[in-house]
C-alpha cells in the first residue's frame, strides 16, 4: 500500500513541476503521468545508486551541488525511456530535478506525519 501512495505522490509531484518549469511536458493525461511516475521510480531505484557511486569524487568534491545533475541525468534517462515524459535542455531538467526532490520530499514528510497522527489516534 506504501508504494502504491509513493507512486501516487511522484505522480502529482511530476504534475506539478511540469506545471511549473515550462519545458518539462507530460502528455498521455493521467495515464501518462503514472507512468513517467512509474519509470523514474524504476530509474531512481535502479540506475541512481551506481550512478551516485560513480559521481561520488565529484559531488563531494562540489560539496553535494553535482547530485543536482546527478538527479536531471536520472530525469533525463526517464524522459528517453517513456514517451509520455519530455524535459527540456540541462538547465530546465536540473531546475526540474530539484524542484521534485524538494517537493516529493515534502509530501513524503506530510504523509508520514498524517499517517503517524492517524495510527495514534485509533489506539
Amino acid at each position: 500500500m506504501r508504494l502504491v501512495i509513493r507512486w501516487a505522490l511522484l505522480a502529482v509531484v511530476l504534475a506539478v513541476v511540469a506545471w511549473i518549469v515550462p519545458d518539462v511536458d507530460i502528455s498521455g493525461g493521467v495515464f501518462g503521468l503514472l507512468v513517467a511516475a512509474a519509470v523514474f521510480g524504476l530509474v531512481n531505484v535502479l540506475v541512481g545508486p551506481l550512478l551516485r557511486l560513480l559521481t561520488l569524487p565529484l559531488t563531494v568534491m562540489t560539496f553535494g551541488l553535482f547530485s543536482l545533475v546527478v538527479n536531471g541525468i536520472l530525469l533525463a534517462l526517464t524522459a528517453g525511456l517513456t514517451t509520455f515524459l519530455d524535459v527540456g535542455g540541462l538547465i530546465q531538467t536540473i531546475v526540474a530535478a530539484f524542484l521534485i526532490s524538494v517537493l516529493n520530499t515534502l509530501a513524503l514528510v506530510v504523509t508520514r506525519g498524517h499517517a503517524s497522527r492517524t495510527s495514534t489516534s485509533a489506539v
